[in-house]
Parts: C-alpha cells; sequence; structure tokens
C-alpha cells in the first residue's frame, strides 16, 4: 500500500510537471501579429472612437481590448508607414516627404533606406512567417521592368498581395501584384472588390500557416481613401444618415468621447475650418451626403474584413495569443478634385493619376468631385471634400499633412487577450508609430537585428508598448517630433509647438487645450524658447532639411533624381492617348448631363 501510495503521488507529480511545462510553453510561444493599418481614415470615425460609422468588429476588439486616446502618426500616407515599420522617424528611414524620387537629401532618399530593418526583416529573423496584404507605396520604382530592391519580399514578406502605388481603384487597382508578378488588370467579369480580395488573400494564409509557427501579418487597407468607391448596398445603409450635416455629427461625435473618457469633459469642438461653410448654407445638400456615404462604407467595409479576420483566429484556435493593432496612416483628407485628376508631369508621359482612363465596362472614368454624381462605381474618381474631413478629424482642427491633432493623432485598437489587462480601458499615454517594431520584438522575445544587407542596422527610435498594454509600468515623458512638407512640430509632457509650412510657432497646452484652439505663444515666451530648442535639436538628429530647399526639388528649380514610369507601366499615357480620352469623357458627361471640362489635361 506504501509503495502504491507512494507511485500514485509519483504520477500525480509527473502529471503536474507536465501542466507545468504545458502551461509554461503556452507562456513562452511568440504571439502572432496581425497590424491593421487604414488608410486617410480620421481620429473619430470608427465607433469606438465617437463615430457614428458601423464598426462592430473593432469595436469589439476595444472592448475586449485598450484604446489609446493619444496616439500619432507622421501625418501622411508613406512617411507613416516608412516610420511604423523600421521603428525610426520617416527621415531616418528614408522617406523624409513622399516615396517619389531622391530629393537628393541624406533623409530624403524617396525609399527605405537599405540599413532600416523593416519589423518584416526583423520577425522574419525571430523565427515568424511575414505576409503583406494592401497598399506598399515606399519604393520610388512600381513599374514591373524596374528594380525591385524595395519591394515587400524583398524587404522582409514571405508573401505578398497588393499595390505599390499612393492611391488606386478598388474595382481594378493599379499596380495589383502578387509577390513580385503584375496581375492587372482585373478581369472584366470578375466580381472583384480590393477590400475583400486583400481579406481573402489573408484569410487563405492563416488557413495554410503551418502550425505552432508565429506570423506577422500587416494588412494595409487603402480604404477609405479617395477614389471613394464602395458596394452599392453598403452606402445606401448611410444616405440618409448624412443628411443630417456635418456640424450637428461633429457635436454628436464630440458628445460620444467624452462618454467614451477619450476626451476631457471640459473640451469643445475646434472652430470649424474657414474653408468649410457652415451645413445650412451648403448647396446640394444630397449629393455631398452621397460623398461622406460612399467614405462611410469603404469604413464598414474594412470592418467586415477584420471581423473575418478574428472569426479565422477564432477557428485556428489563436485569437487569445494574437496582438492585434488598427490605427490610421493619418487624418481625414480636405482635398477636393475640382478640375480631375488627369495631369501632365511632361513628355512623354501623361497619366490619369491611380486609375485606368476606362472602366472595364469600357466606360470612361468621370473624375474629379463632379456635383450629381455620386461616388461609388467604377466609373467615379472622387473624395469627401473638407467638410467631411472636419467630421473625420473631430474634434481636432486641419487634416491630412498638417502637423496639428488632426493630421497627426490616430485611433489605435490593440487587442491581446493573453497579456492586456484593464480590459476595455482608455491609455491617456502618449505613442507613436516608431514604437511598434520595439513592441513587437519585446512580444517575440527577440532582439532587434544588428546588421542587415550587409550593414549595420541605426539604432531604434521607439520603444516598447509592451508593459503599458499589459499594465507593468506607465512610460516618463519624452519628446515626439514632427516634420511633413514644411509642417511640424513637436509634442512633449502636456505642451505641443507646432506650426503650418511658413506660418509663425503656436504653443499649446494639450492638458486643457488638446484642440489647439488657445495659442499661448505670446503668454510663454520662455517656454516657446524652450520648445524651439527642443525642436531644432530633434530636427538636427532625424536629418529635417528646410522645406523650401526640399520643395525647390519637388518643382524642378534644383536638380533631383526623378524616376519614371517603365514603358510597359499601365500609368503611362502619351499626350495623344489623353486628349483623346478628354474628348470621350466630356461625351459621357454629356450622356449623363453633367458637367463638361474644360481640358482635363492641365
Amino acid at each position: 500500500m506504501k509503495f502504491l501510495s507512494l507511485m500514485g503521488l509519483g504520477f500525480a507529480l509527473t502529471n503536474l510537471s507536465i501542466a507545468q511545462s504545458a502551461n509554461k510553453k503556452t507562456e513562452d510561444k511568440q504571439p502572432n501579429i496581425v497590424l491593421i493599418m487604414l488608410d486617410d481614415m480620421g481620429y473619430s470615425d470608427l465607433g469606438c472612437y465617437g463615430g457614428e460609422i458601423d464598426t462592430p468588429n473593432i469595436d469589439q476588439l476595444a472592448k475586449n481590448g485598450l484604446r489609446f486616446s493619444q496616439f500619432y502618426n507622421a501625418g501622411r500616407c508613406c512617411p507613416t508607414r516608412a516610420s511604423m515599420l523600421t521603428g525610426l522617424y520617416p527621415h531616418r528611414s528614408g522617406v523624409g516627404h513622399m516615396a517619389s524620387r531622391d530629393y537628393g537629401f541624406k533623409g530624403y532618399k524617396g525609399e527605405l533606406r537599405p540599413e532600416a530593418a523593416t519589423i518584416a526583416e526583423n520577425l522574419k529573423s525571430a523565427g515568424y512567417d511575414t505576409w503583406m496584404a494592401g497598399k506598399w507605396h515606399l519604393s520610388i520604382n512600381w513599374s514591373p521592368d524596374g528594380s525591385k530592391h524595395n519591394w515587400p519580399l524583398q524587404r522582409g514578406f514571405d508573401k505578398f498581395y497588393g499595390t505599390l502605388i499612393a492611391a488606386g481603384s478598388q474595382w481594378n487597382p493599379i499596380t495589383l501584384t502578387e509577390g513580385n508578378k503584375s496581375i492587372f488588370p482585373v478581369p472584366a467579369n470578375q466580381d472583384y472588390y480590393y477590400t475583400e480580395a486583400l481579406t481573402a488573400k489573408a484569410t487563405r494564409w492563416m488557413i495554410e500557416q503551418q502550425e505552432d509557427k508565429p506570423f506577422f501579418l500587416y494588412m494595409a487597407y487603402a480604404a477609405p481613401h479617395w477614389p471613394l468607391h464602395a458596394r452599392q448596398e453598403v452606402i445606401a445603409k448611410y444616405r440618409k444618415r448624412y443628411l443630417a450635416g456635418y456640424d450637428k455629427l461633429r457635436a454628436e461625435r464630440l458628445k460620444n468621447m467624452k462618454a467614451e473618457g477619450l476626451i476631457p469633459d471640459t473640451s469643445d469642438l475646434s472652430s470649424r475650418h474657414a474653408d468649410v461653410p457652415a451645413w445650412e448654407n451648403v448647396k446640394h445638400k444630397e449629393w455631398q451626403a452621397s460623398r461622406m456615404a460612399a467614405y462611410a462604407a469603404m469604413i464598414d467595409q474594412v470592418d467586415t474584413g477584420v471581423g473575418q479576420l478574428v472569426e479565422q483566429l477564432k477557428k485556428n484556435g489563436q485569437l487569445e495569443n494574437t496582438l492585434i493593432l488598427v490605427l490610421s496612416d493619418n487624418g481625414g483628407s480636405a482635398l477636393e478634385h475640382p478640375n480631375g485628376l488627369i495631369g501632365s508631369t511632361g513628355a512623354p508621359w501623361t497619366t490619369m493619376r491611380y486609375v485606368p482612363v476606362f472602366a472595364r465596362n469600357k466606360r470612361a472614368v468621370i473624375s474629379g468631385d463632379v456635383i450629381g454624381l455620386e461616388p461609388g462605381p467604377e466609373d467615379t474618381y472622387g473624395g469627401y471634400g473638407a467638410g467631411w474631413a472636419n467630421l473625420s478629424n473631430a474634434p481636432f482642427r486641419m487634416f491630412k499633412k498638417f502637423s496639428h491633432e488632426g493630421g497627426v493623432a490616430t485611433p489605435l485598437v490593440v487587442s491581446w487577450p493573453d497579456k492586456v489587462k484593464n480590459k476595455g480601458s482608455v491609455l491617456h499615454q502618449p505613442g507613436h508609430v516608431i514604437d511598434f517594431l520595439p513592441t513587437f520584438l519585446d512580444a517575440a522575445g527577440a532582439k532587434p537585428l544588428t546588421t542587415i544587407n550587409g550593414q549595420k542596422t541605426m539604432s531604434l527610435d521607439g520603444a516598447s508598448l509592451v508593459p503599458i498594454l499589459t499594465g507593468e509600468k506607465s512610460r516618463s515623458s519624452r519628446p515626439i517630433g514632427f516634420e511633413h512638407a514644411g509642417n511640424r512640430g513637436i509634442r512633449h509632457g502636456k505642451w505641443k509647438f507646432v506650426a503650418q509650412s511658413g506660418s509663425n510657432w503656436e504653443l499649446y497646452d494639450l492638458s486643457s487645450d488638446r484642440i489647439e484652439m488657445n495659442n499661448l505663444a505670446k503668454q510663454r515666451p520662455e517656454k516657446l524658447k524652450e520648445m524651439l530648442t527642443l525642436y531644432n535639436r530633434w530636427a538636427e538628429k532625424n536629418w529635417v532639411v528646410e522645406w523650401p530647399k526640399v520643395s525647390a526639388v519637388l518643382s524642378g528649380k534644383q536638380a533631383g533624381t526623378v524616376v519614371l514610369p517603365g514603358k510597359d507601366n499601365p500609368l503611362r499615357r502619351t499626350q495623344e492617348e489623353v486628349d483623346q480620352s478628354v474628348i470621350l469623357i466630356n461625351k459621357e458627361r454629356e450622356i449623363r448631363k453633367l458637367p463638361i471640362m474644360k481640358d482635363l489635361s492641365k
């Protein structure tokens, strides 16, 4: 009996040891990481950030995870993406302005520097499979017959399905690529929608994933960036919703944000932008509402995709140990398209920007924000304008491209069921997309690469968010800098020092004035001087060049390296082809009883 008792104790201890080992294995297992970025979405568009757009799946991630109220991007698409993927401020990554050309300055190479190791390159070395679906926009060359040295597969991704340029049709996206191979155009008889295709591809990768191997998935949706394209049945949900107008909806969003604890109760709305009339004075209200309805539908369809990704993670038994992040690359865009978007960049190529001249049904694409032409179908090309962008960025002022809060403040939803503490809460600590790479390395138990492409890697600018996510500790204050196209600023603690290009510096106490309406520059000259010193120090460290010098290259007044599309690039158009397309587009306008443009080529 004594022997049997000891043997039973042995079995019990063995089973306990096995259980402890299994638990330890689960605890030590590297998490999957899913980084979801929307394009040109404002701070308050998501339901969980106060918006009226239906985003139940992202809202559920927020309910079971965390939201950041003071998180920042770099103010525009490719600088943000470069910064996020490398853990560096945009200029140090090589993309101080846009991914279009080498401007001849150290921080303005127009594409990722070879020694700026990406998240994919780092995580691949840590044992991860690395996948990307969506918009890349980080290479000077996007033609199939040019160099691919800065395409996704050459920067650490095992799989890539998406587009290489800044924007495009959701129905037939130019530069659609799988791996390194162009798969544009989409067949005319195919019921294709880019957002849905991205989700389907990523879901397939999850299904085919090797068991017990972690993955990093970068979902770079191209929505809701113009052109506004969405399925009509989804747009129909929102047609009446936006007849209320942006003034009323901005006030409702502010109320919702206060209730959610995202904005202090003492906060007010920023003033309506000077270029935006009061809604009561807006003409063509139904057409204006249709623009925002199409924009909302694009976000709605992304949310549907997020729900499908989460459902697949559940089916795979992986959701609990998957770190999911949802954010935007910049604030809503105020850009109007009054004269269409056919532009000349000099012989021998002229092009309609980003979309084919003709839809797959052979109808001419009517470019421009044309009164009476509701966006959504493949043969339209428009945006939603400054009034609705003012709503997207509520309660803040300014838009995409600027360093004020309306340009650089992003929603950030984080879900990681196994690790996140205080689920459903709002974190008010400032952060920046430079923090993602160190966060993912920390979560994976990995160190950053020391060499890449035969060169020593650059030291990271960001810091891990894991201690904040897990509730272990808060972070001490640090400066966060911004510069894009001469719009510049720096935040340190509660102070924000910011200026528009060519304008005087402004100073705000964000603890009492998050909407940046009470400029303290004259009242606090000593703080203004202190912040200027801090900004200049940051700018020098990050290779920032004064904007007039960069814009001189952009305007052609100073030498810079311009890389034109190759001969096989679908954007390439001769002037004769453009002239002919103008004639056909104007005929199409006559048929649809829409205003005629005098000359779309200028």
